[in-house]
């Protein structure tokens, strides 16, 4: 009887020692990686829209140092045929928007040349492009980008 319940013990402490071995985030998930892909299609005046991709590095809570980006931009059909823009550098979080001081917002700071970007964190699979005084635009559905899996 004591080697069955030694064994049990021994048995469920294995199986919490693994569950404890990858890294939680605070809702409790555990982190598989941290780089996070969105992709989604903004709206072009001159073009059927611009295929846009963010992948993100590290994390909300780590070093601001370890946090960086890259940002790959294709217009669709568009009549000047302009190349690919694709820029990297570093990105931030700020907090709150005028109109929900909870919000969550990176700032998407490319090095050299290129402009800064600013997406309001919907929820943990979506992203929206909004103004630089952290405002939401009106087509904000036409603004978002979505997190794809890892895999793909």
């Amino acid at each position: 009887m004591q080697i069955r319940t030694l064994l049990a013990g021994t048995f469920m402490l294995a199986s919490l020692a693994g569950c404890a071995t990858g890294q939680m985030d605070q809702t409790g998930g555990e982190i598989v990686d941290d780089t996070a892909l969105y992709e989604g299609t903004l709206p072009c005046r001159n073009c059927a829209g611009i295929d846009i991709d963010v992948e993100l590095d590290g994390t909300e809570s780590g070093a601001a140092a370890e946090r960086t980006f890259s940002l790959n931009a294709s217009y669709r059909e568009h009549p000047q045929n302009p190349p690919d823009e694709t820029y990297s550098g570093q990105w931030s979080v700020l907090n709150g928007t005028p109109v929900d001081p909870e919000a969550t917002v990176y700032e998407l700071t490319p090095q050299g040349e290129g402009q800064i970007y600013y997406f309001l964190k919907l929820d943990a699979d979506t992203l929206e492009l909004i103004d630089p005084q952290r405002r939401r635009f009106q087509n904000r559905d036409m603004l978002q980008l979505q997190r794809q899996d890892a895999s793909q």
